[in-house]
């Protein structure tokens, strides 16, 4: 063997932070003719598939899917509760965070945006500040991004609940759990959360192209008090259909269902508490790994704390820039993708590792084998001994 010999050839391994490795039975469940979409199995499975999403977001609410990206969920979501002219308040811990801001002024409405950076969670008190200041209520919703996919910061969606109960301000709490959903803890109604926003190509599973709103009967008041909603992004007729097409204003995503349905039934048949030990074993173990290589000097976490580090996704720095190398190295020659540095200042420095959904402890092994190899190749200063650290946090 020489050093221009690819190692690549093989099955690939997409490691980046969703869309996620998709399951066998998802993608086998999909491929299939289309079905009928007026009559027949299709139409007698959506009840019980919505009860089963409501499962994973822990709501006895409401559901309502788009035939979108999450992107589409944040401005359905926006939509059916923000009029033009009205505020909304967004703390952001990262990219997504703004992003949901841009959405909410491309409708027209004001936002309070508080920027705590690319590498801390919320600064609660500053929000307290910013709410307490707000005396004439005009602030009608909270942009809450659980975990943000460009930062892998986790915030604390019940503290915020908290903080809004003891101020007693009637805004609705919207949390964004696109990255988070079948990953890290998230209960809807024991959080407090109004409205919940995700989609399915991460913890869910499922090829990307459908998203949900997930809502509750204070949100569903405030839409009774809109001038005005798009029919299309209106989530009234898609939670409450009179008729089966009523789901999705339209065809229906027929393949996306069938996968989704084989998705929840993985999830569901794992269990949503055995679900998230799972994600938090995988990543205390990729943390483990992460510290010890850290010890040479090169490689740093985004996230100090741990406490406020995802459990889906871990994003790392490299000094001088080594991060696009790195990630050229596990691509071209390894066949590991690993996630960009989306959003980062210093994009070449900042790579992600995506241990989201249907991942386990020797897929785990091999992602830090890759990026040992790739470190080892590139001469990147590191600590020794992370893999057999991982190993032994798997065991433990």
């Amino acid at each position: 063997m020489t050093n221009q010999t690819s190692l690549a050839h093989g099955r690939e391994y997409l490691a980046i932070p969703g869309p996620s490795v998709m399951p066998d039975t998802v993608l086998q469940a999909m491929h299939r003719p289309s079905p009928n979409i007026y009559d027949g199995e299709l139409i007698e499975m959506m009840p019980a598939l919505t009860r089963d999403l409501k499962r994973v977001a822990g709501t006895q609410h409401n559901v309502a899917i788009y035939i979108a990206n999450g992107h589409g969920t944040w401005e359905a979501a926006l939509c059916n509760v923000i009029a033009p002219g009205e505020t909304v308040l967004a703390p952001a811990s990262g990219r997504f965070t703004h992003g949901w801001a841009e959405m909410a002024e491309g409708i027209g409405a004001k936002v309070d945006l508080i920027d705590f950076g690319m590498s801390s969670p919320w600064d609660l008190d500053r929000i307290a500040e910013a709410l307490r200041n707000d005396t004439s209520h005009k602030i009608k919703a909270v942009l809450a991004v659980h975990v943000d996919t460009s930062t892998s910061i986790r915030n604390d969606i019940p503290a915020l609940r908290a903080l809004l109960d003891d101020l007693d301000h009637p805004a609705l709490l919207m949390s964004d759990c696109i990255a988070s959903m079948g990953c890290d803890r998230f209960e809807m109604d024991a959080w407090g959360v109004d409205v919940t926003v995700t989609a399915c190509q991460k913890g869910l599973m499922t090829p990307a192209g459908a998203g949900f709103v997930f809502f509750n009967d204070k949100a569903q008041a405030k839409r009774a008090t809109m001038p005005r909603v798009s029919h299309y992004w209106d989530w009234q007729p898609r939670a409450n259909p009179d008729l089966f097409y009523q789901y999705f204003n339209g065809t229906a995503p027929t393949h996306h269902l069938y996968g989704l349905r084989a998705a929840l039934d993985l999830i569901h048949g794992e269990g949503i508490e055995q679900v998230w030990a799972r994600h938090e074993h995988l990543a205390t173990a990729i943390w483990a790994a992460c510290e010890i290589w850290a010890q040479g000097g090169a490689l740093h976490f985004n996230v100090a704390d741990p406490a406020h580090r995802s459990h889906a996704v871990t994003a790392l720095r490299l000094t001088e820039g080594r991060g696009t190398p790195l990630r050229s190295y596990t691509e071209t020659q390894l066949g590991l993708t690993l996630g960009i540095g989306l959003g980062m200042e210093d994009w070449d420095g900042c790579f992600r590792l995506g241990h989201m959904g249907h991942v386990n402890a020797q897929m785990v092994m091999a992602m830090l084998g890759g990026v040992e190899t790739a470190m080892a190749a590139l001469d990147i200063p590191r600590g020794q001994g992370a893999l057999e650290a991982a190993a032994a946090t798997l065991a433990g």
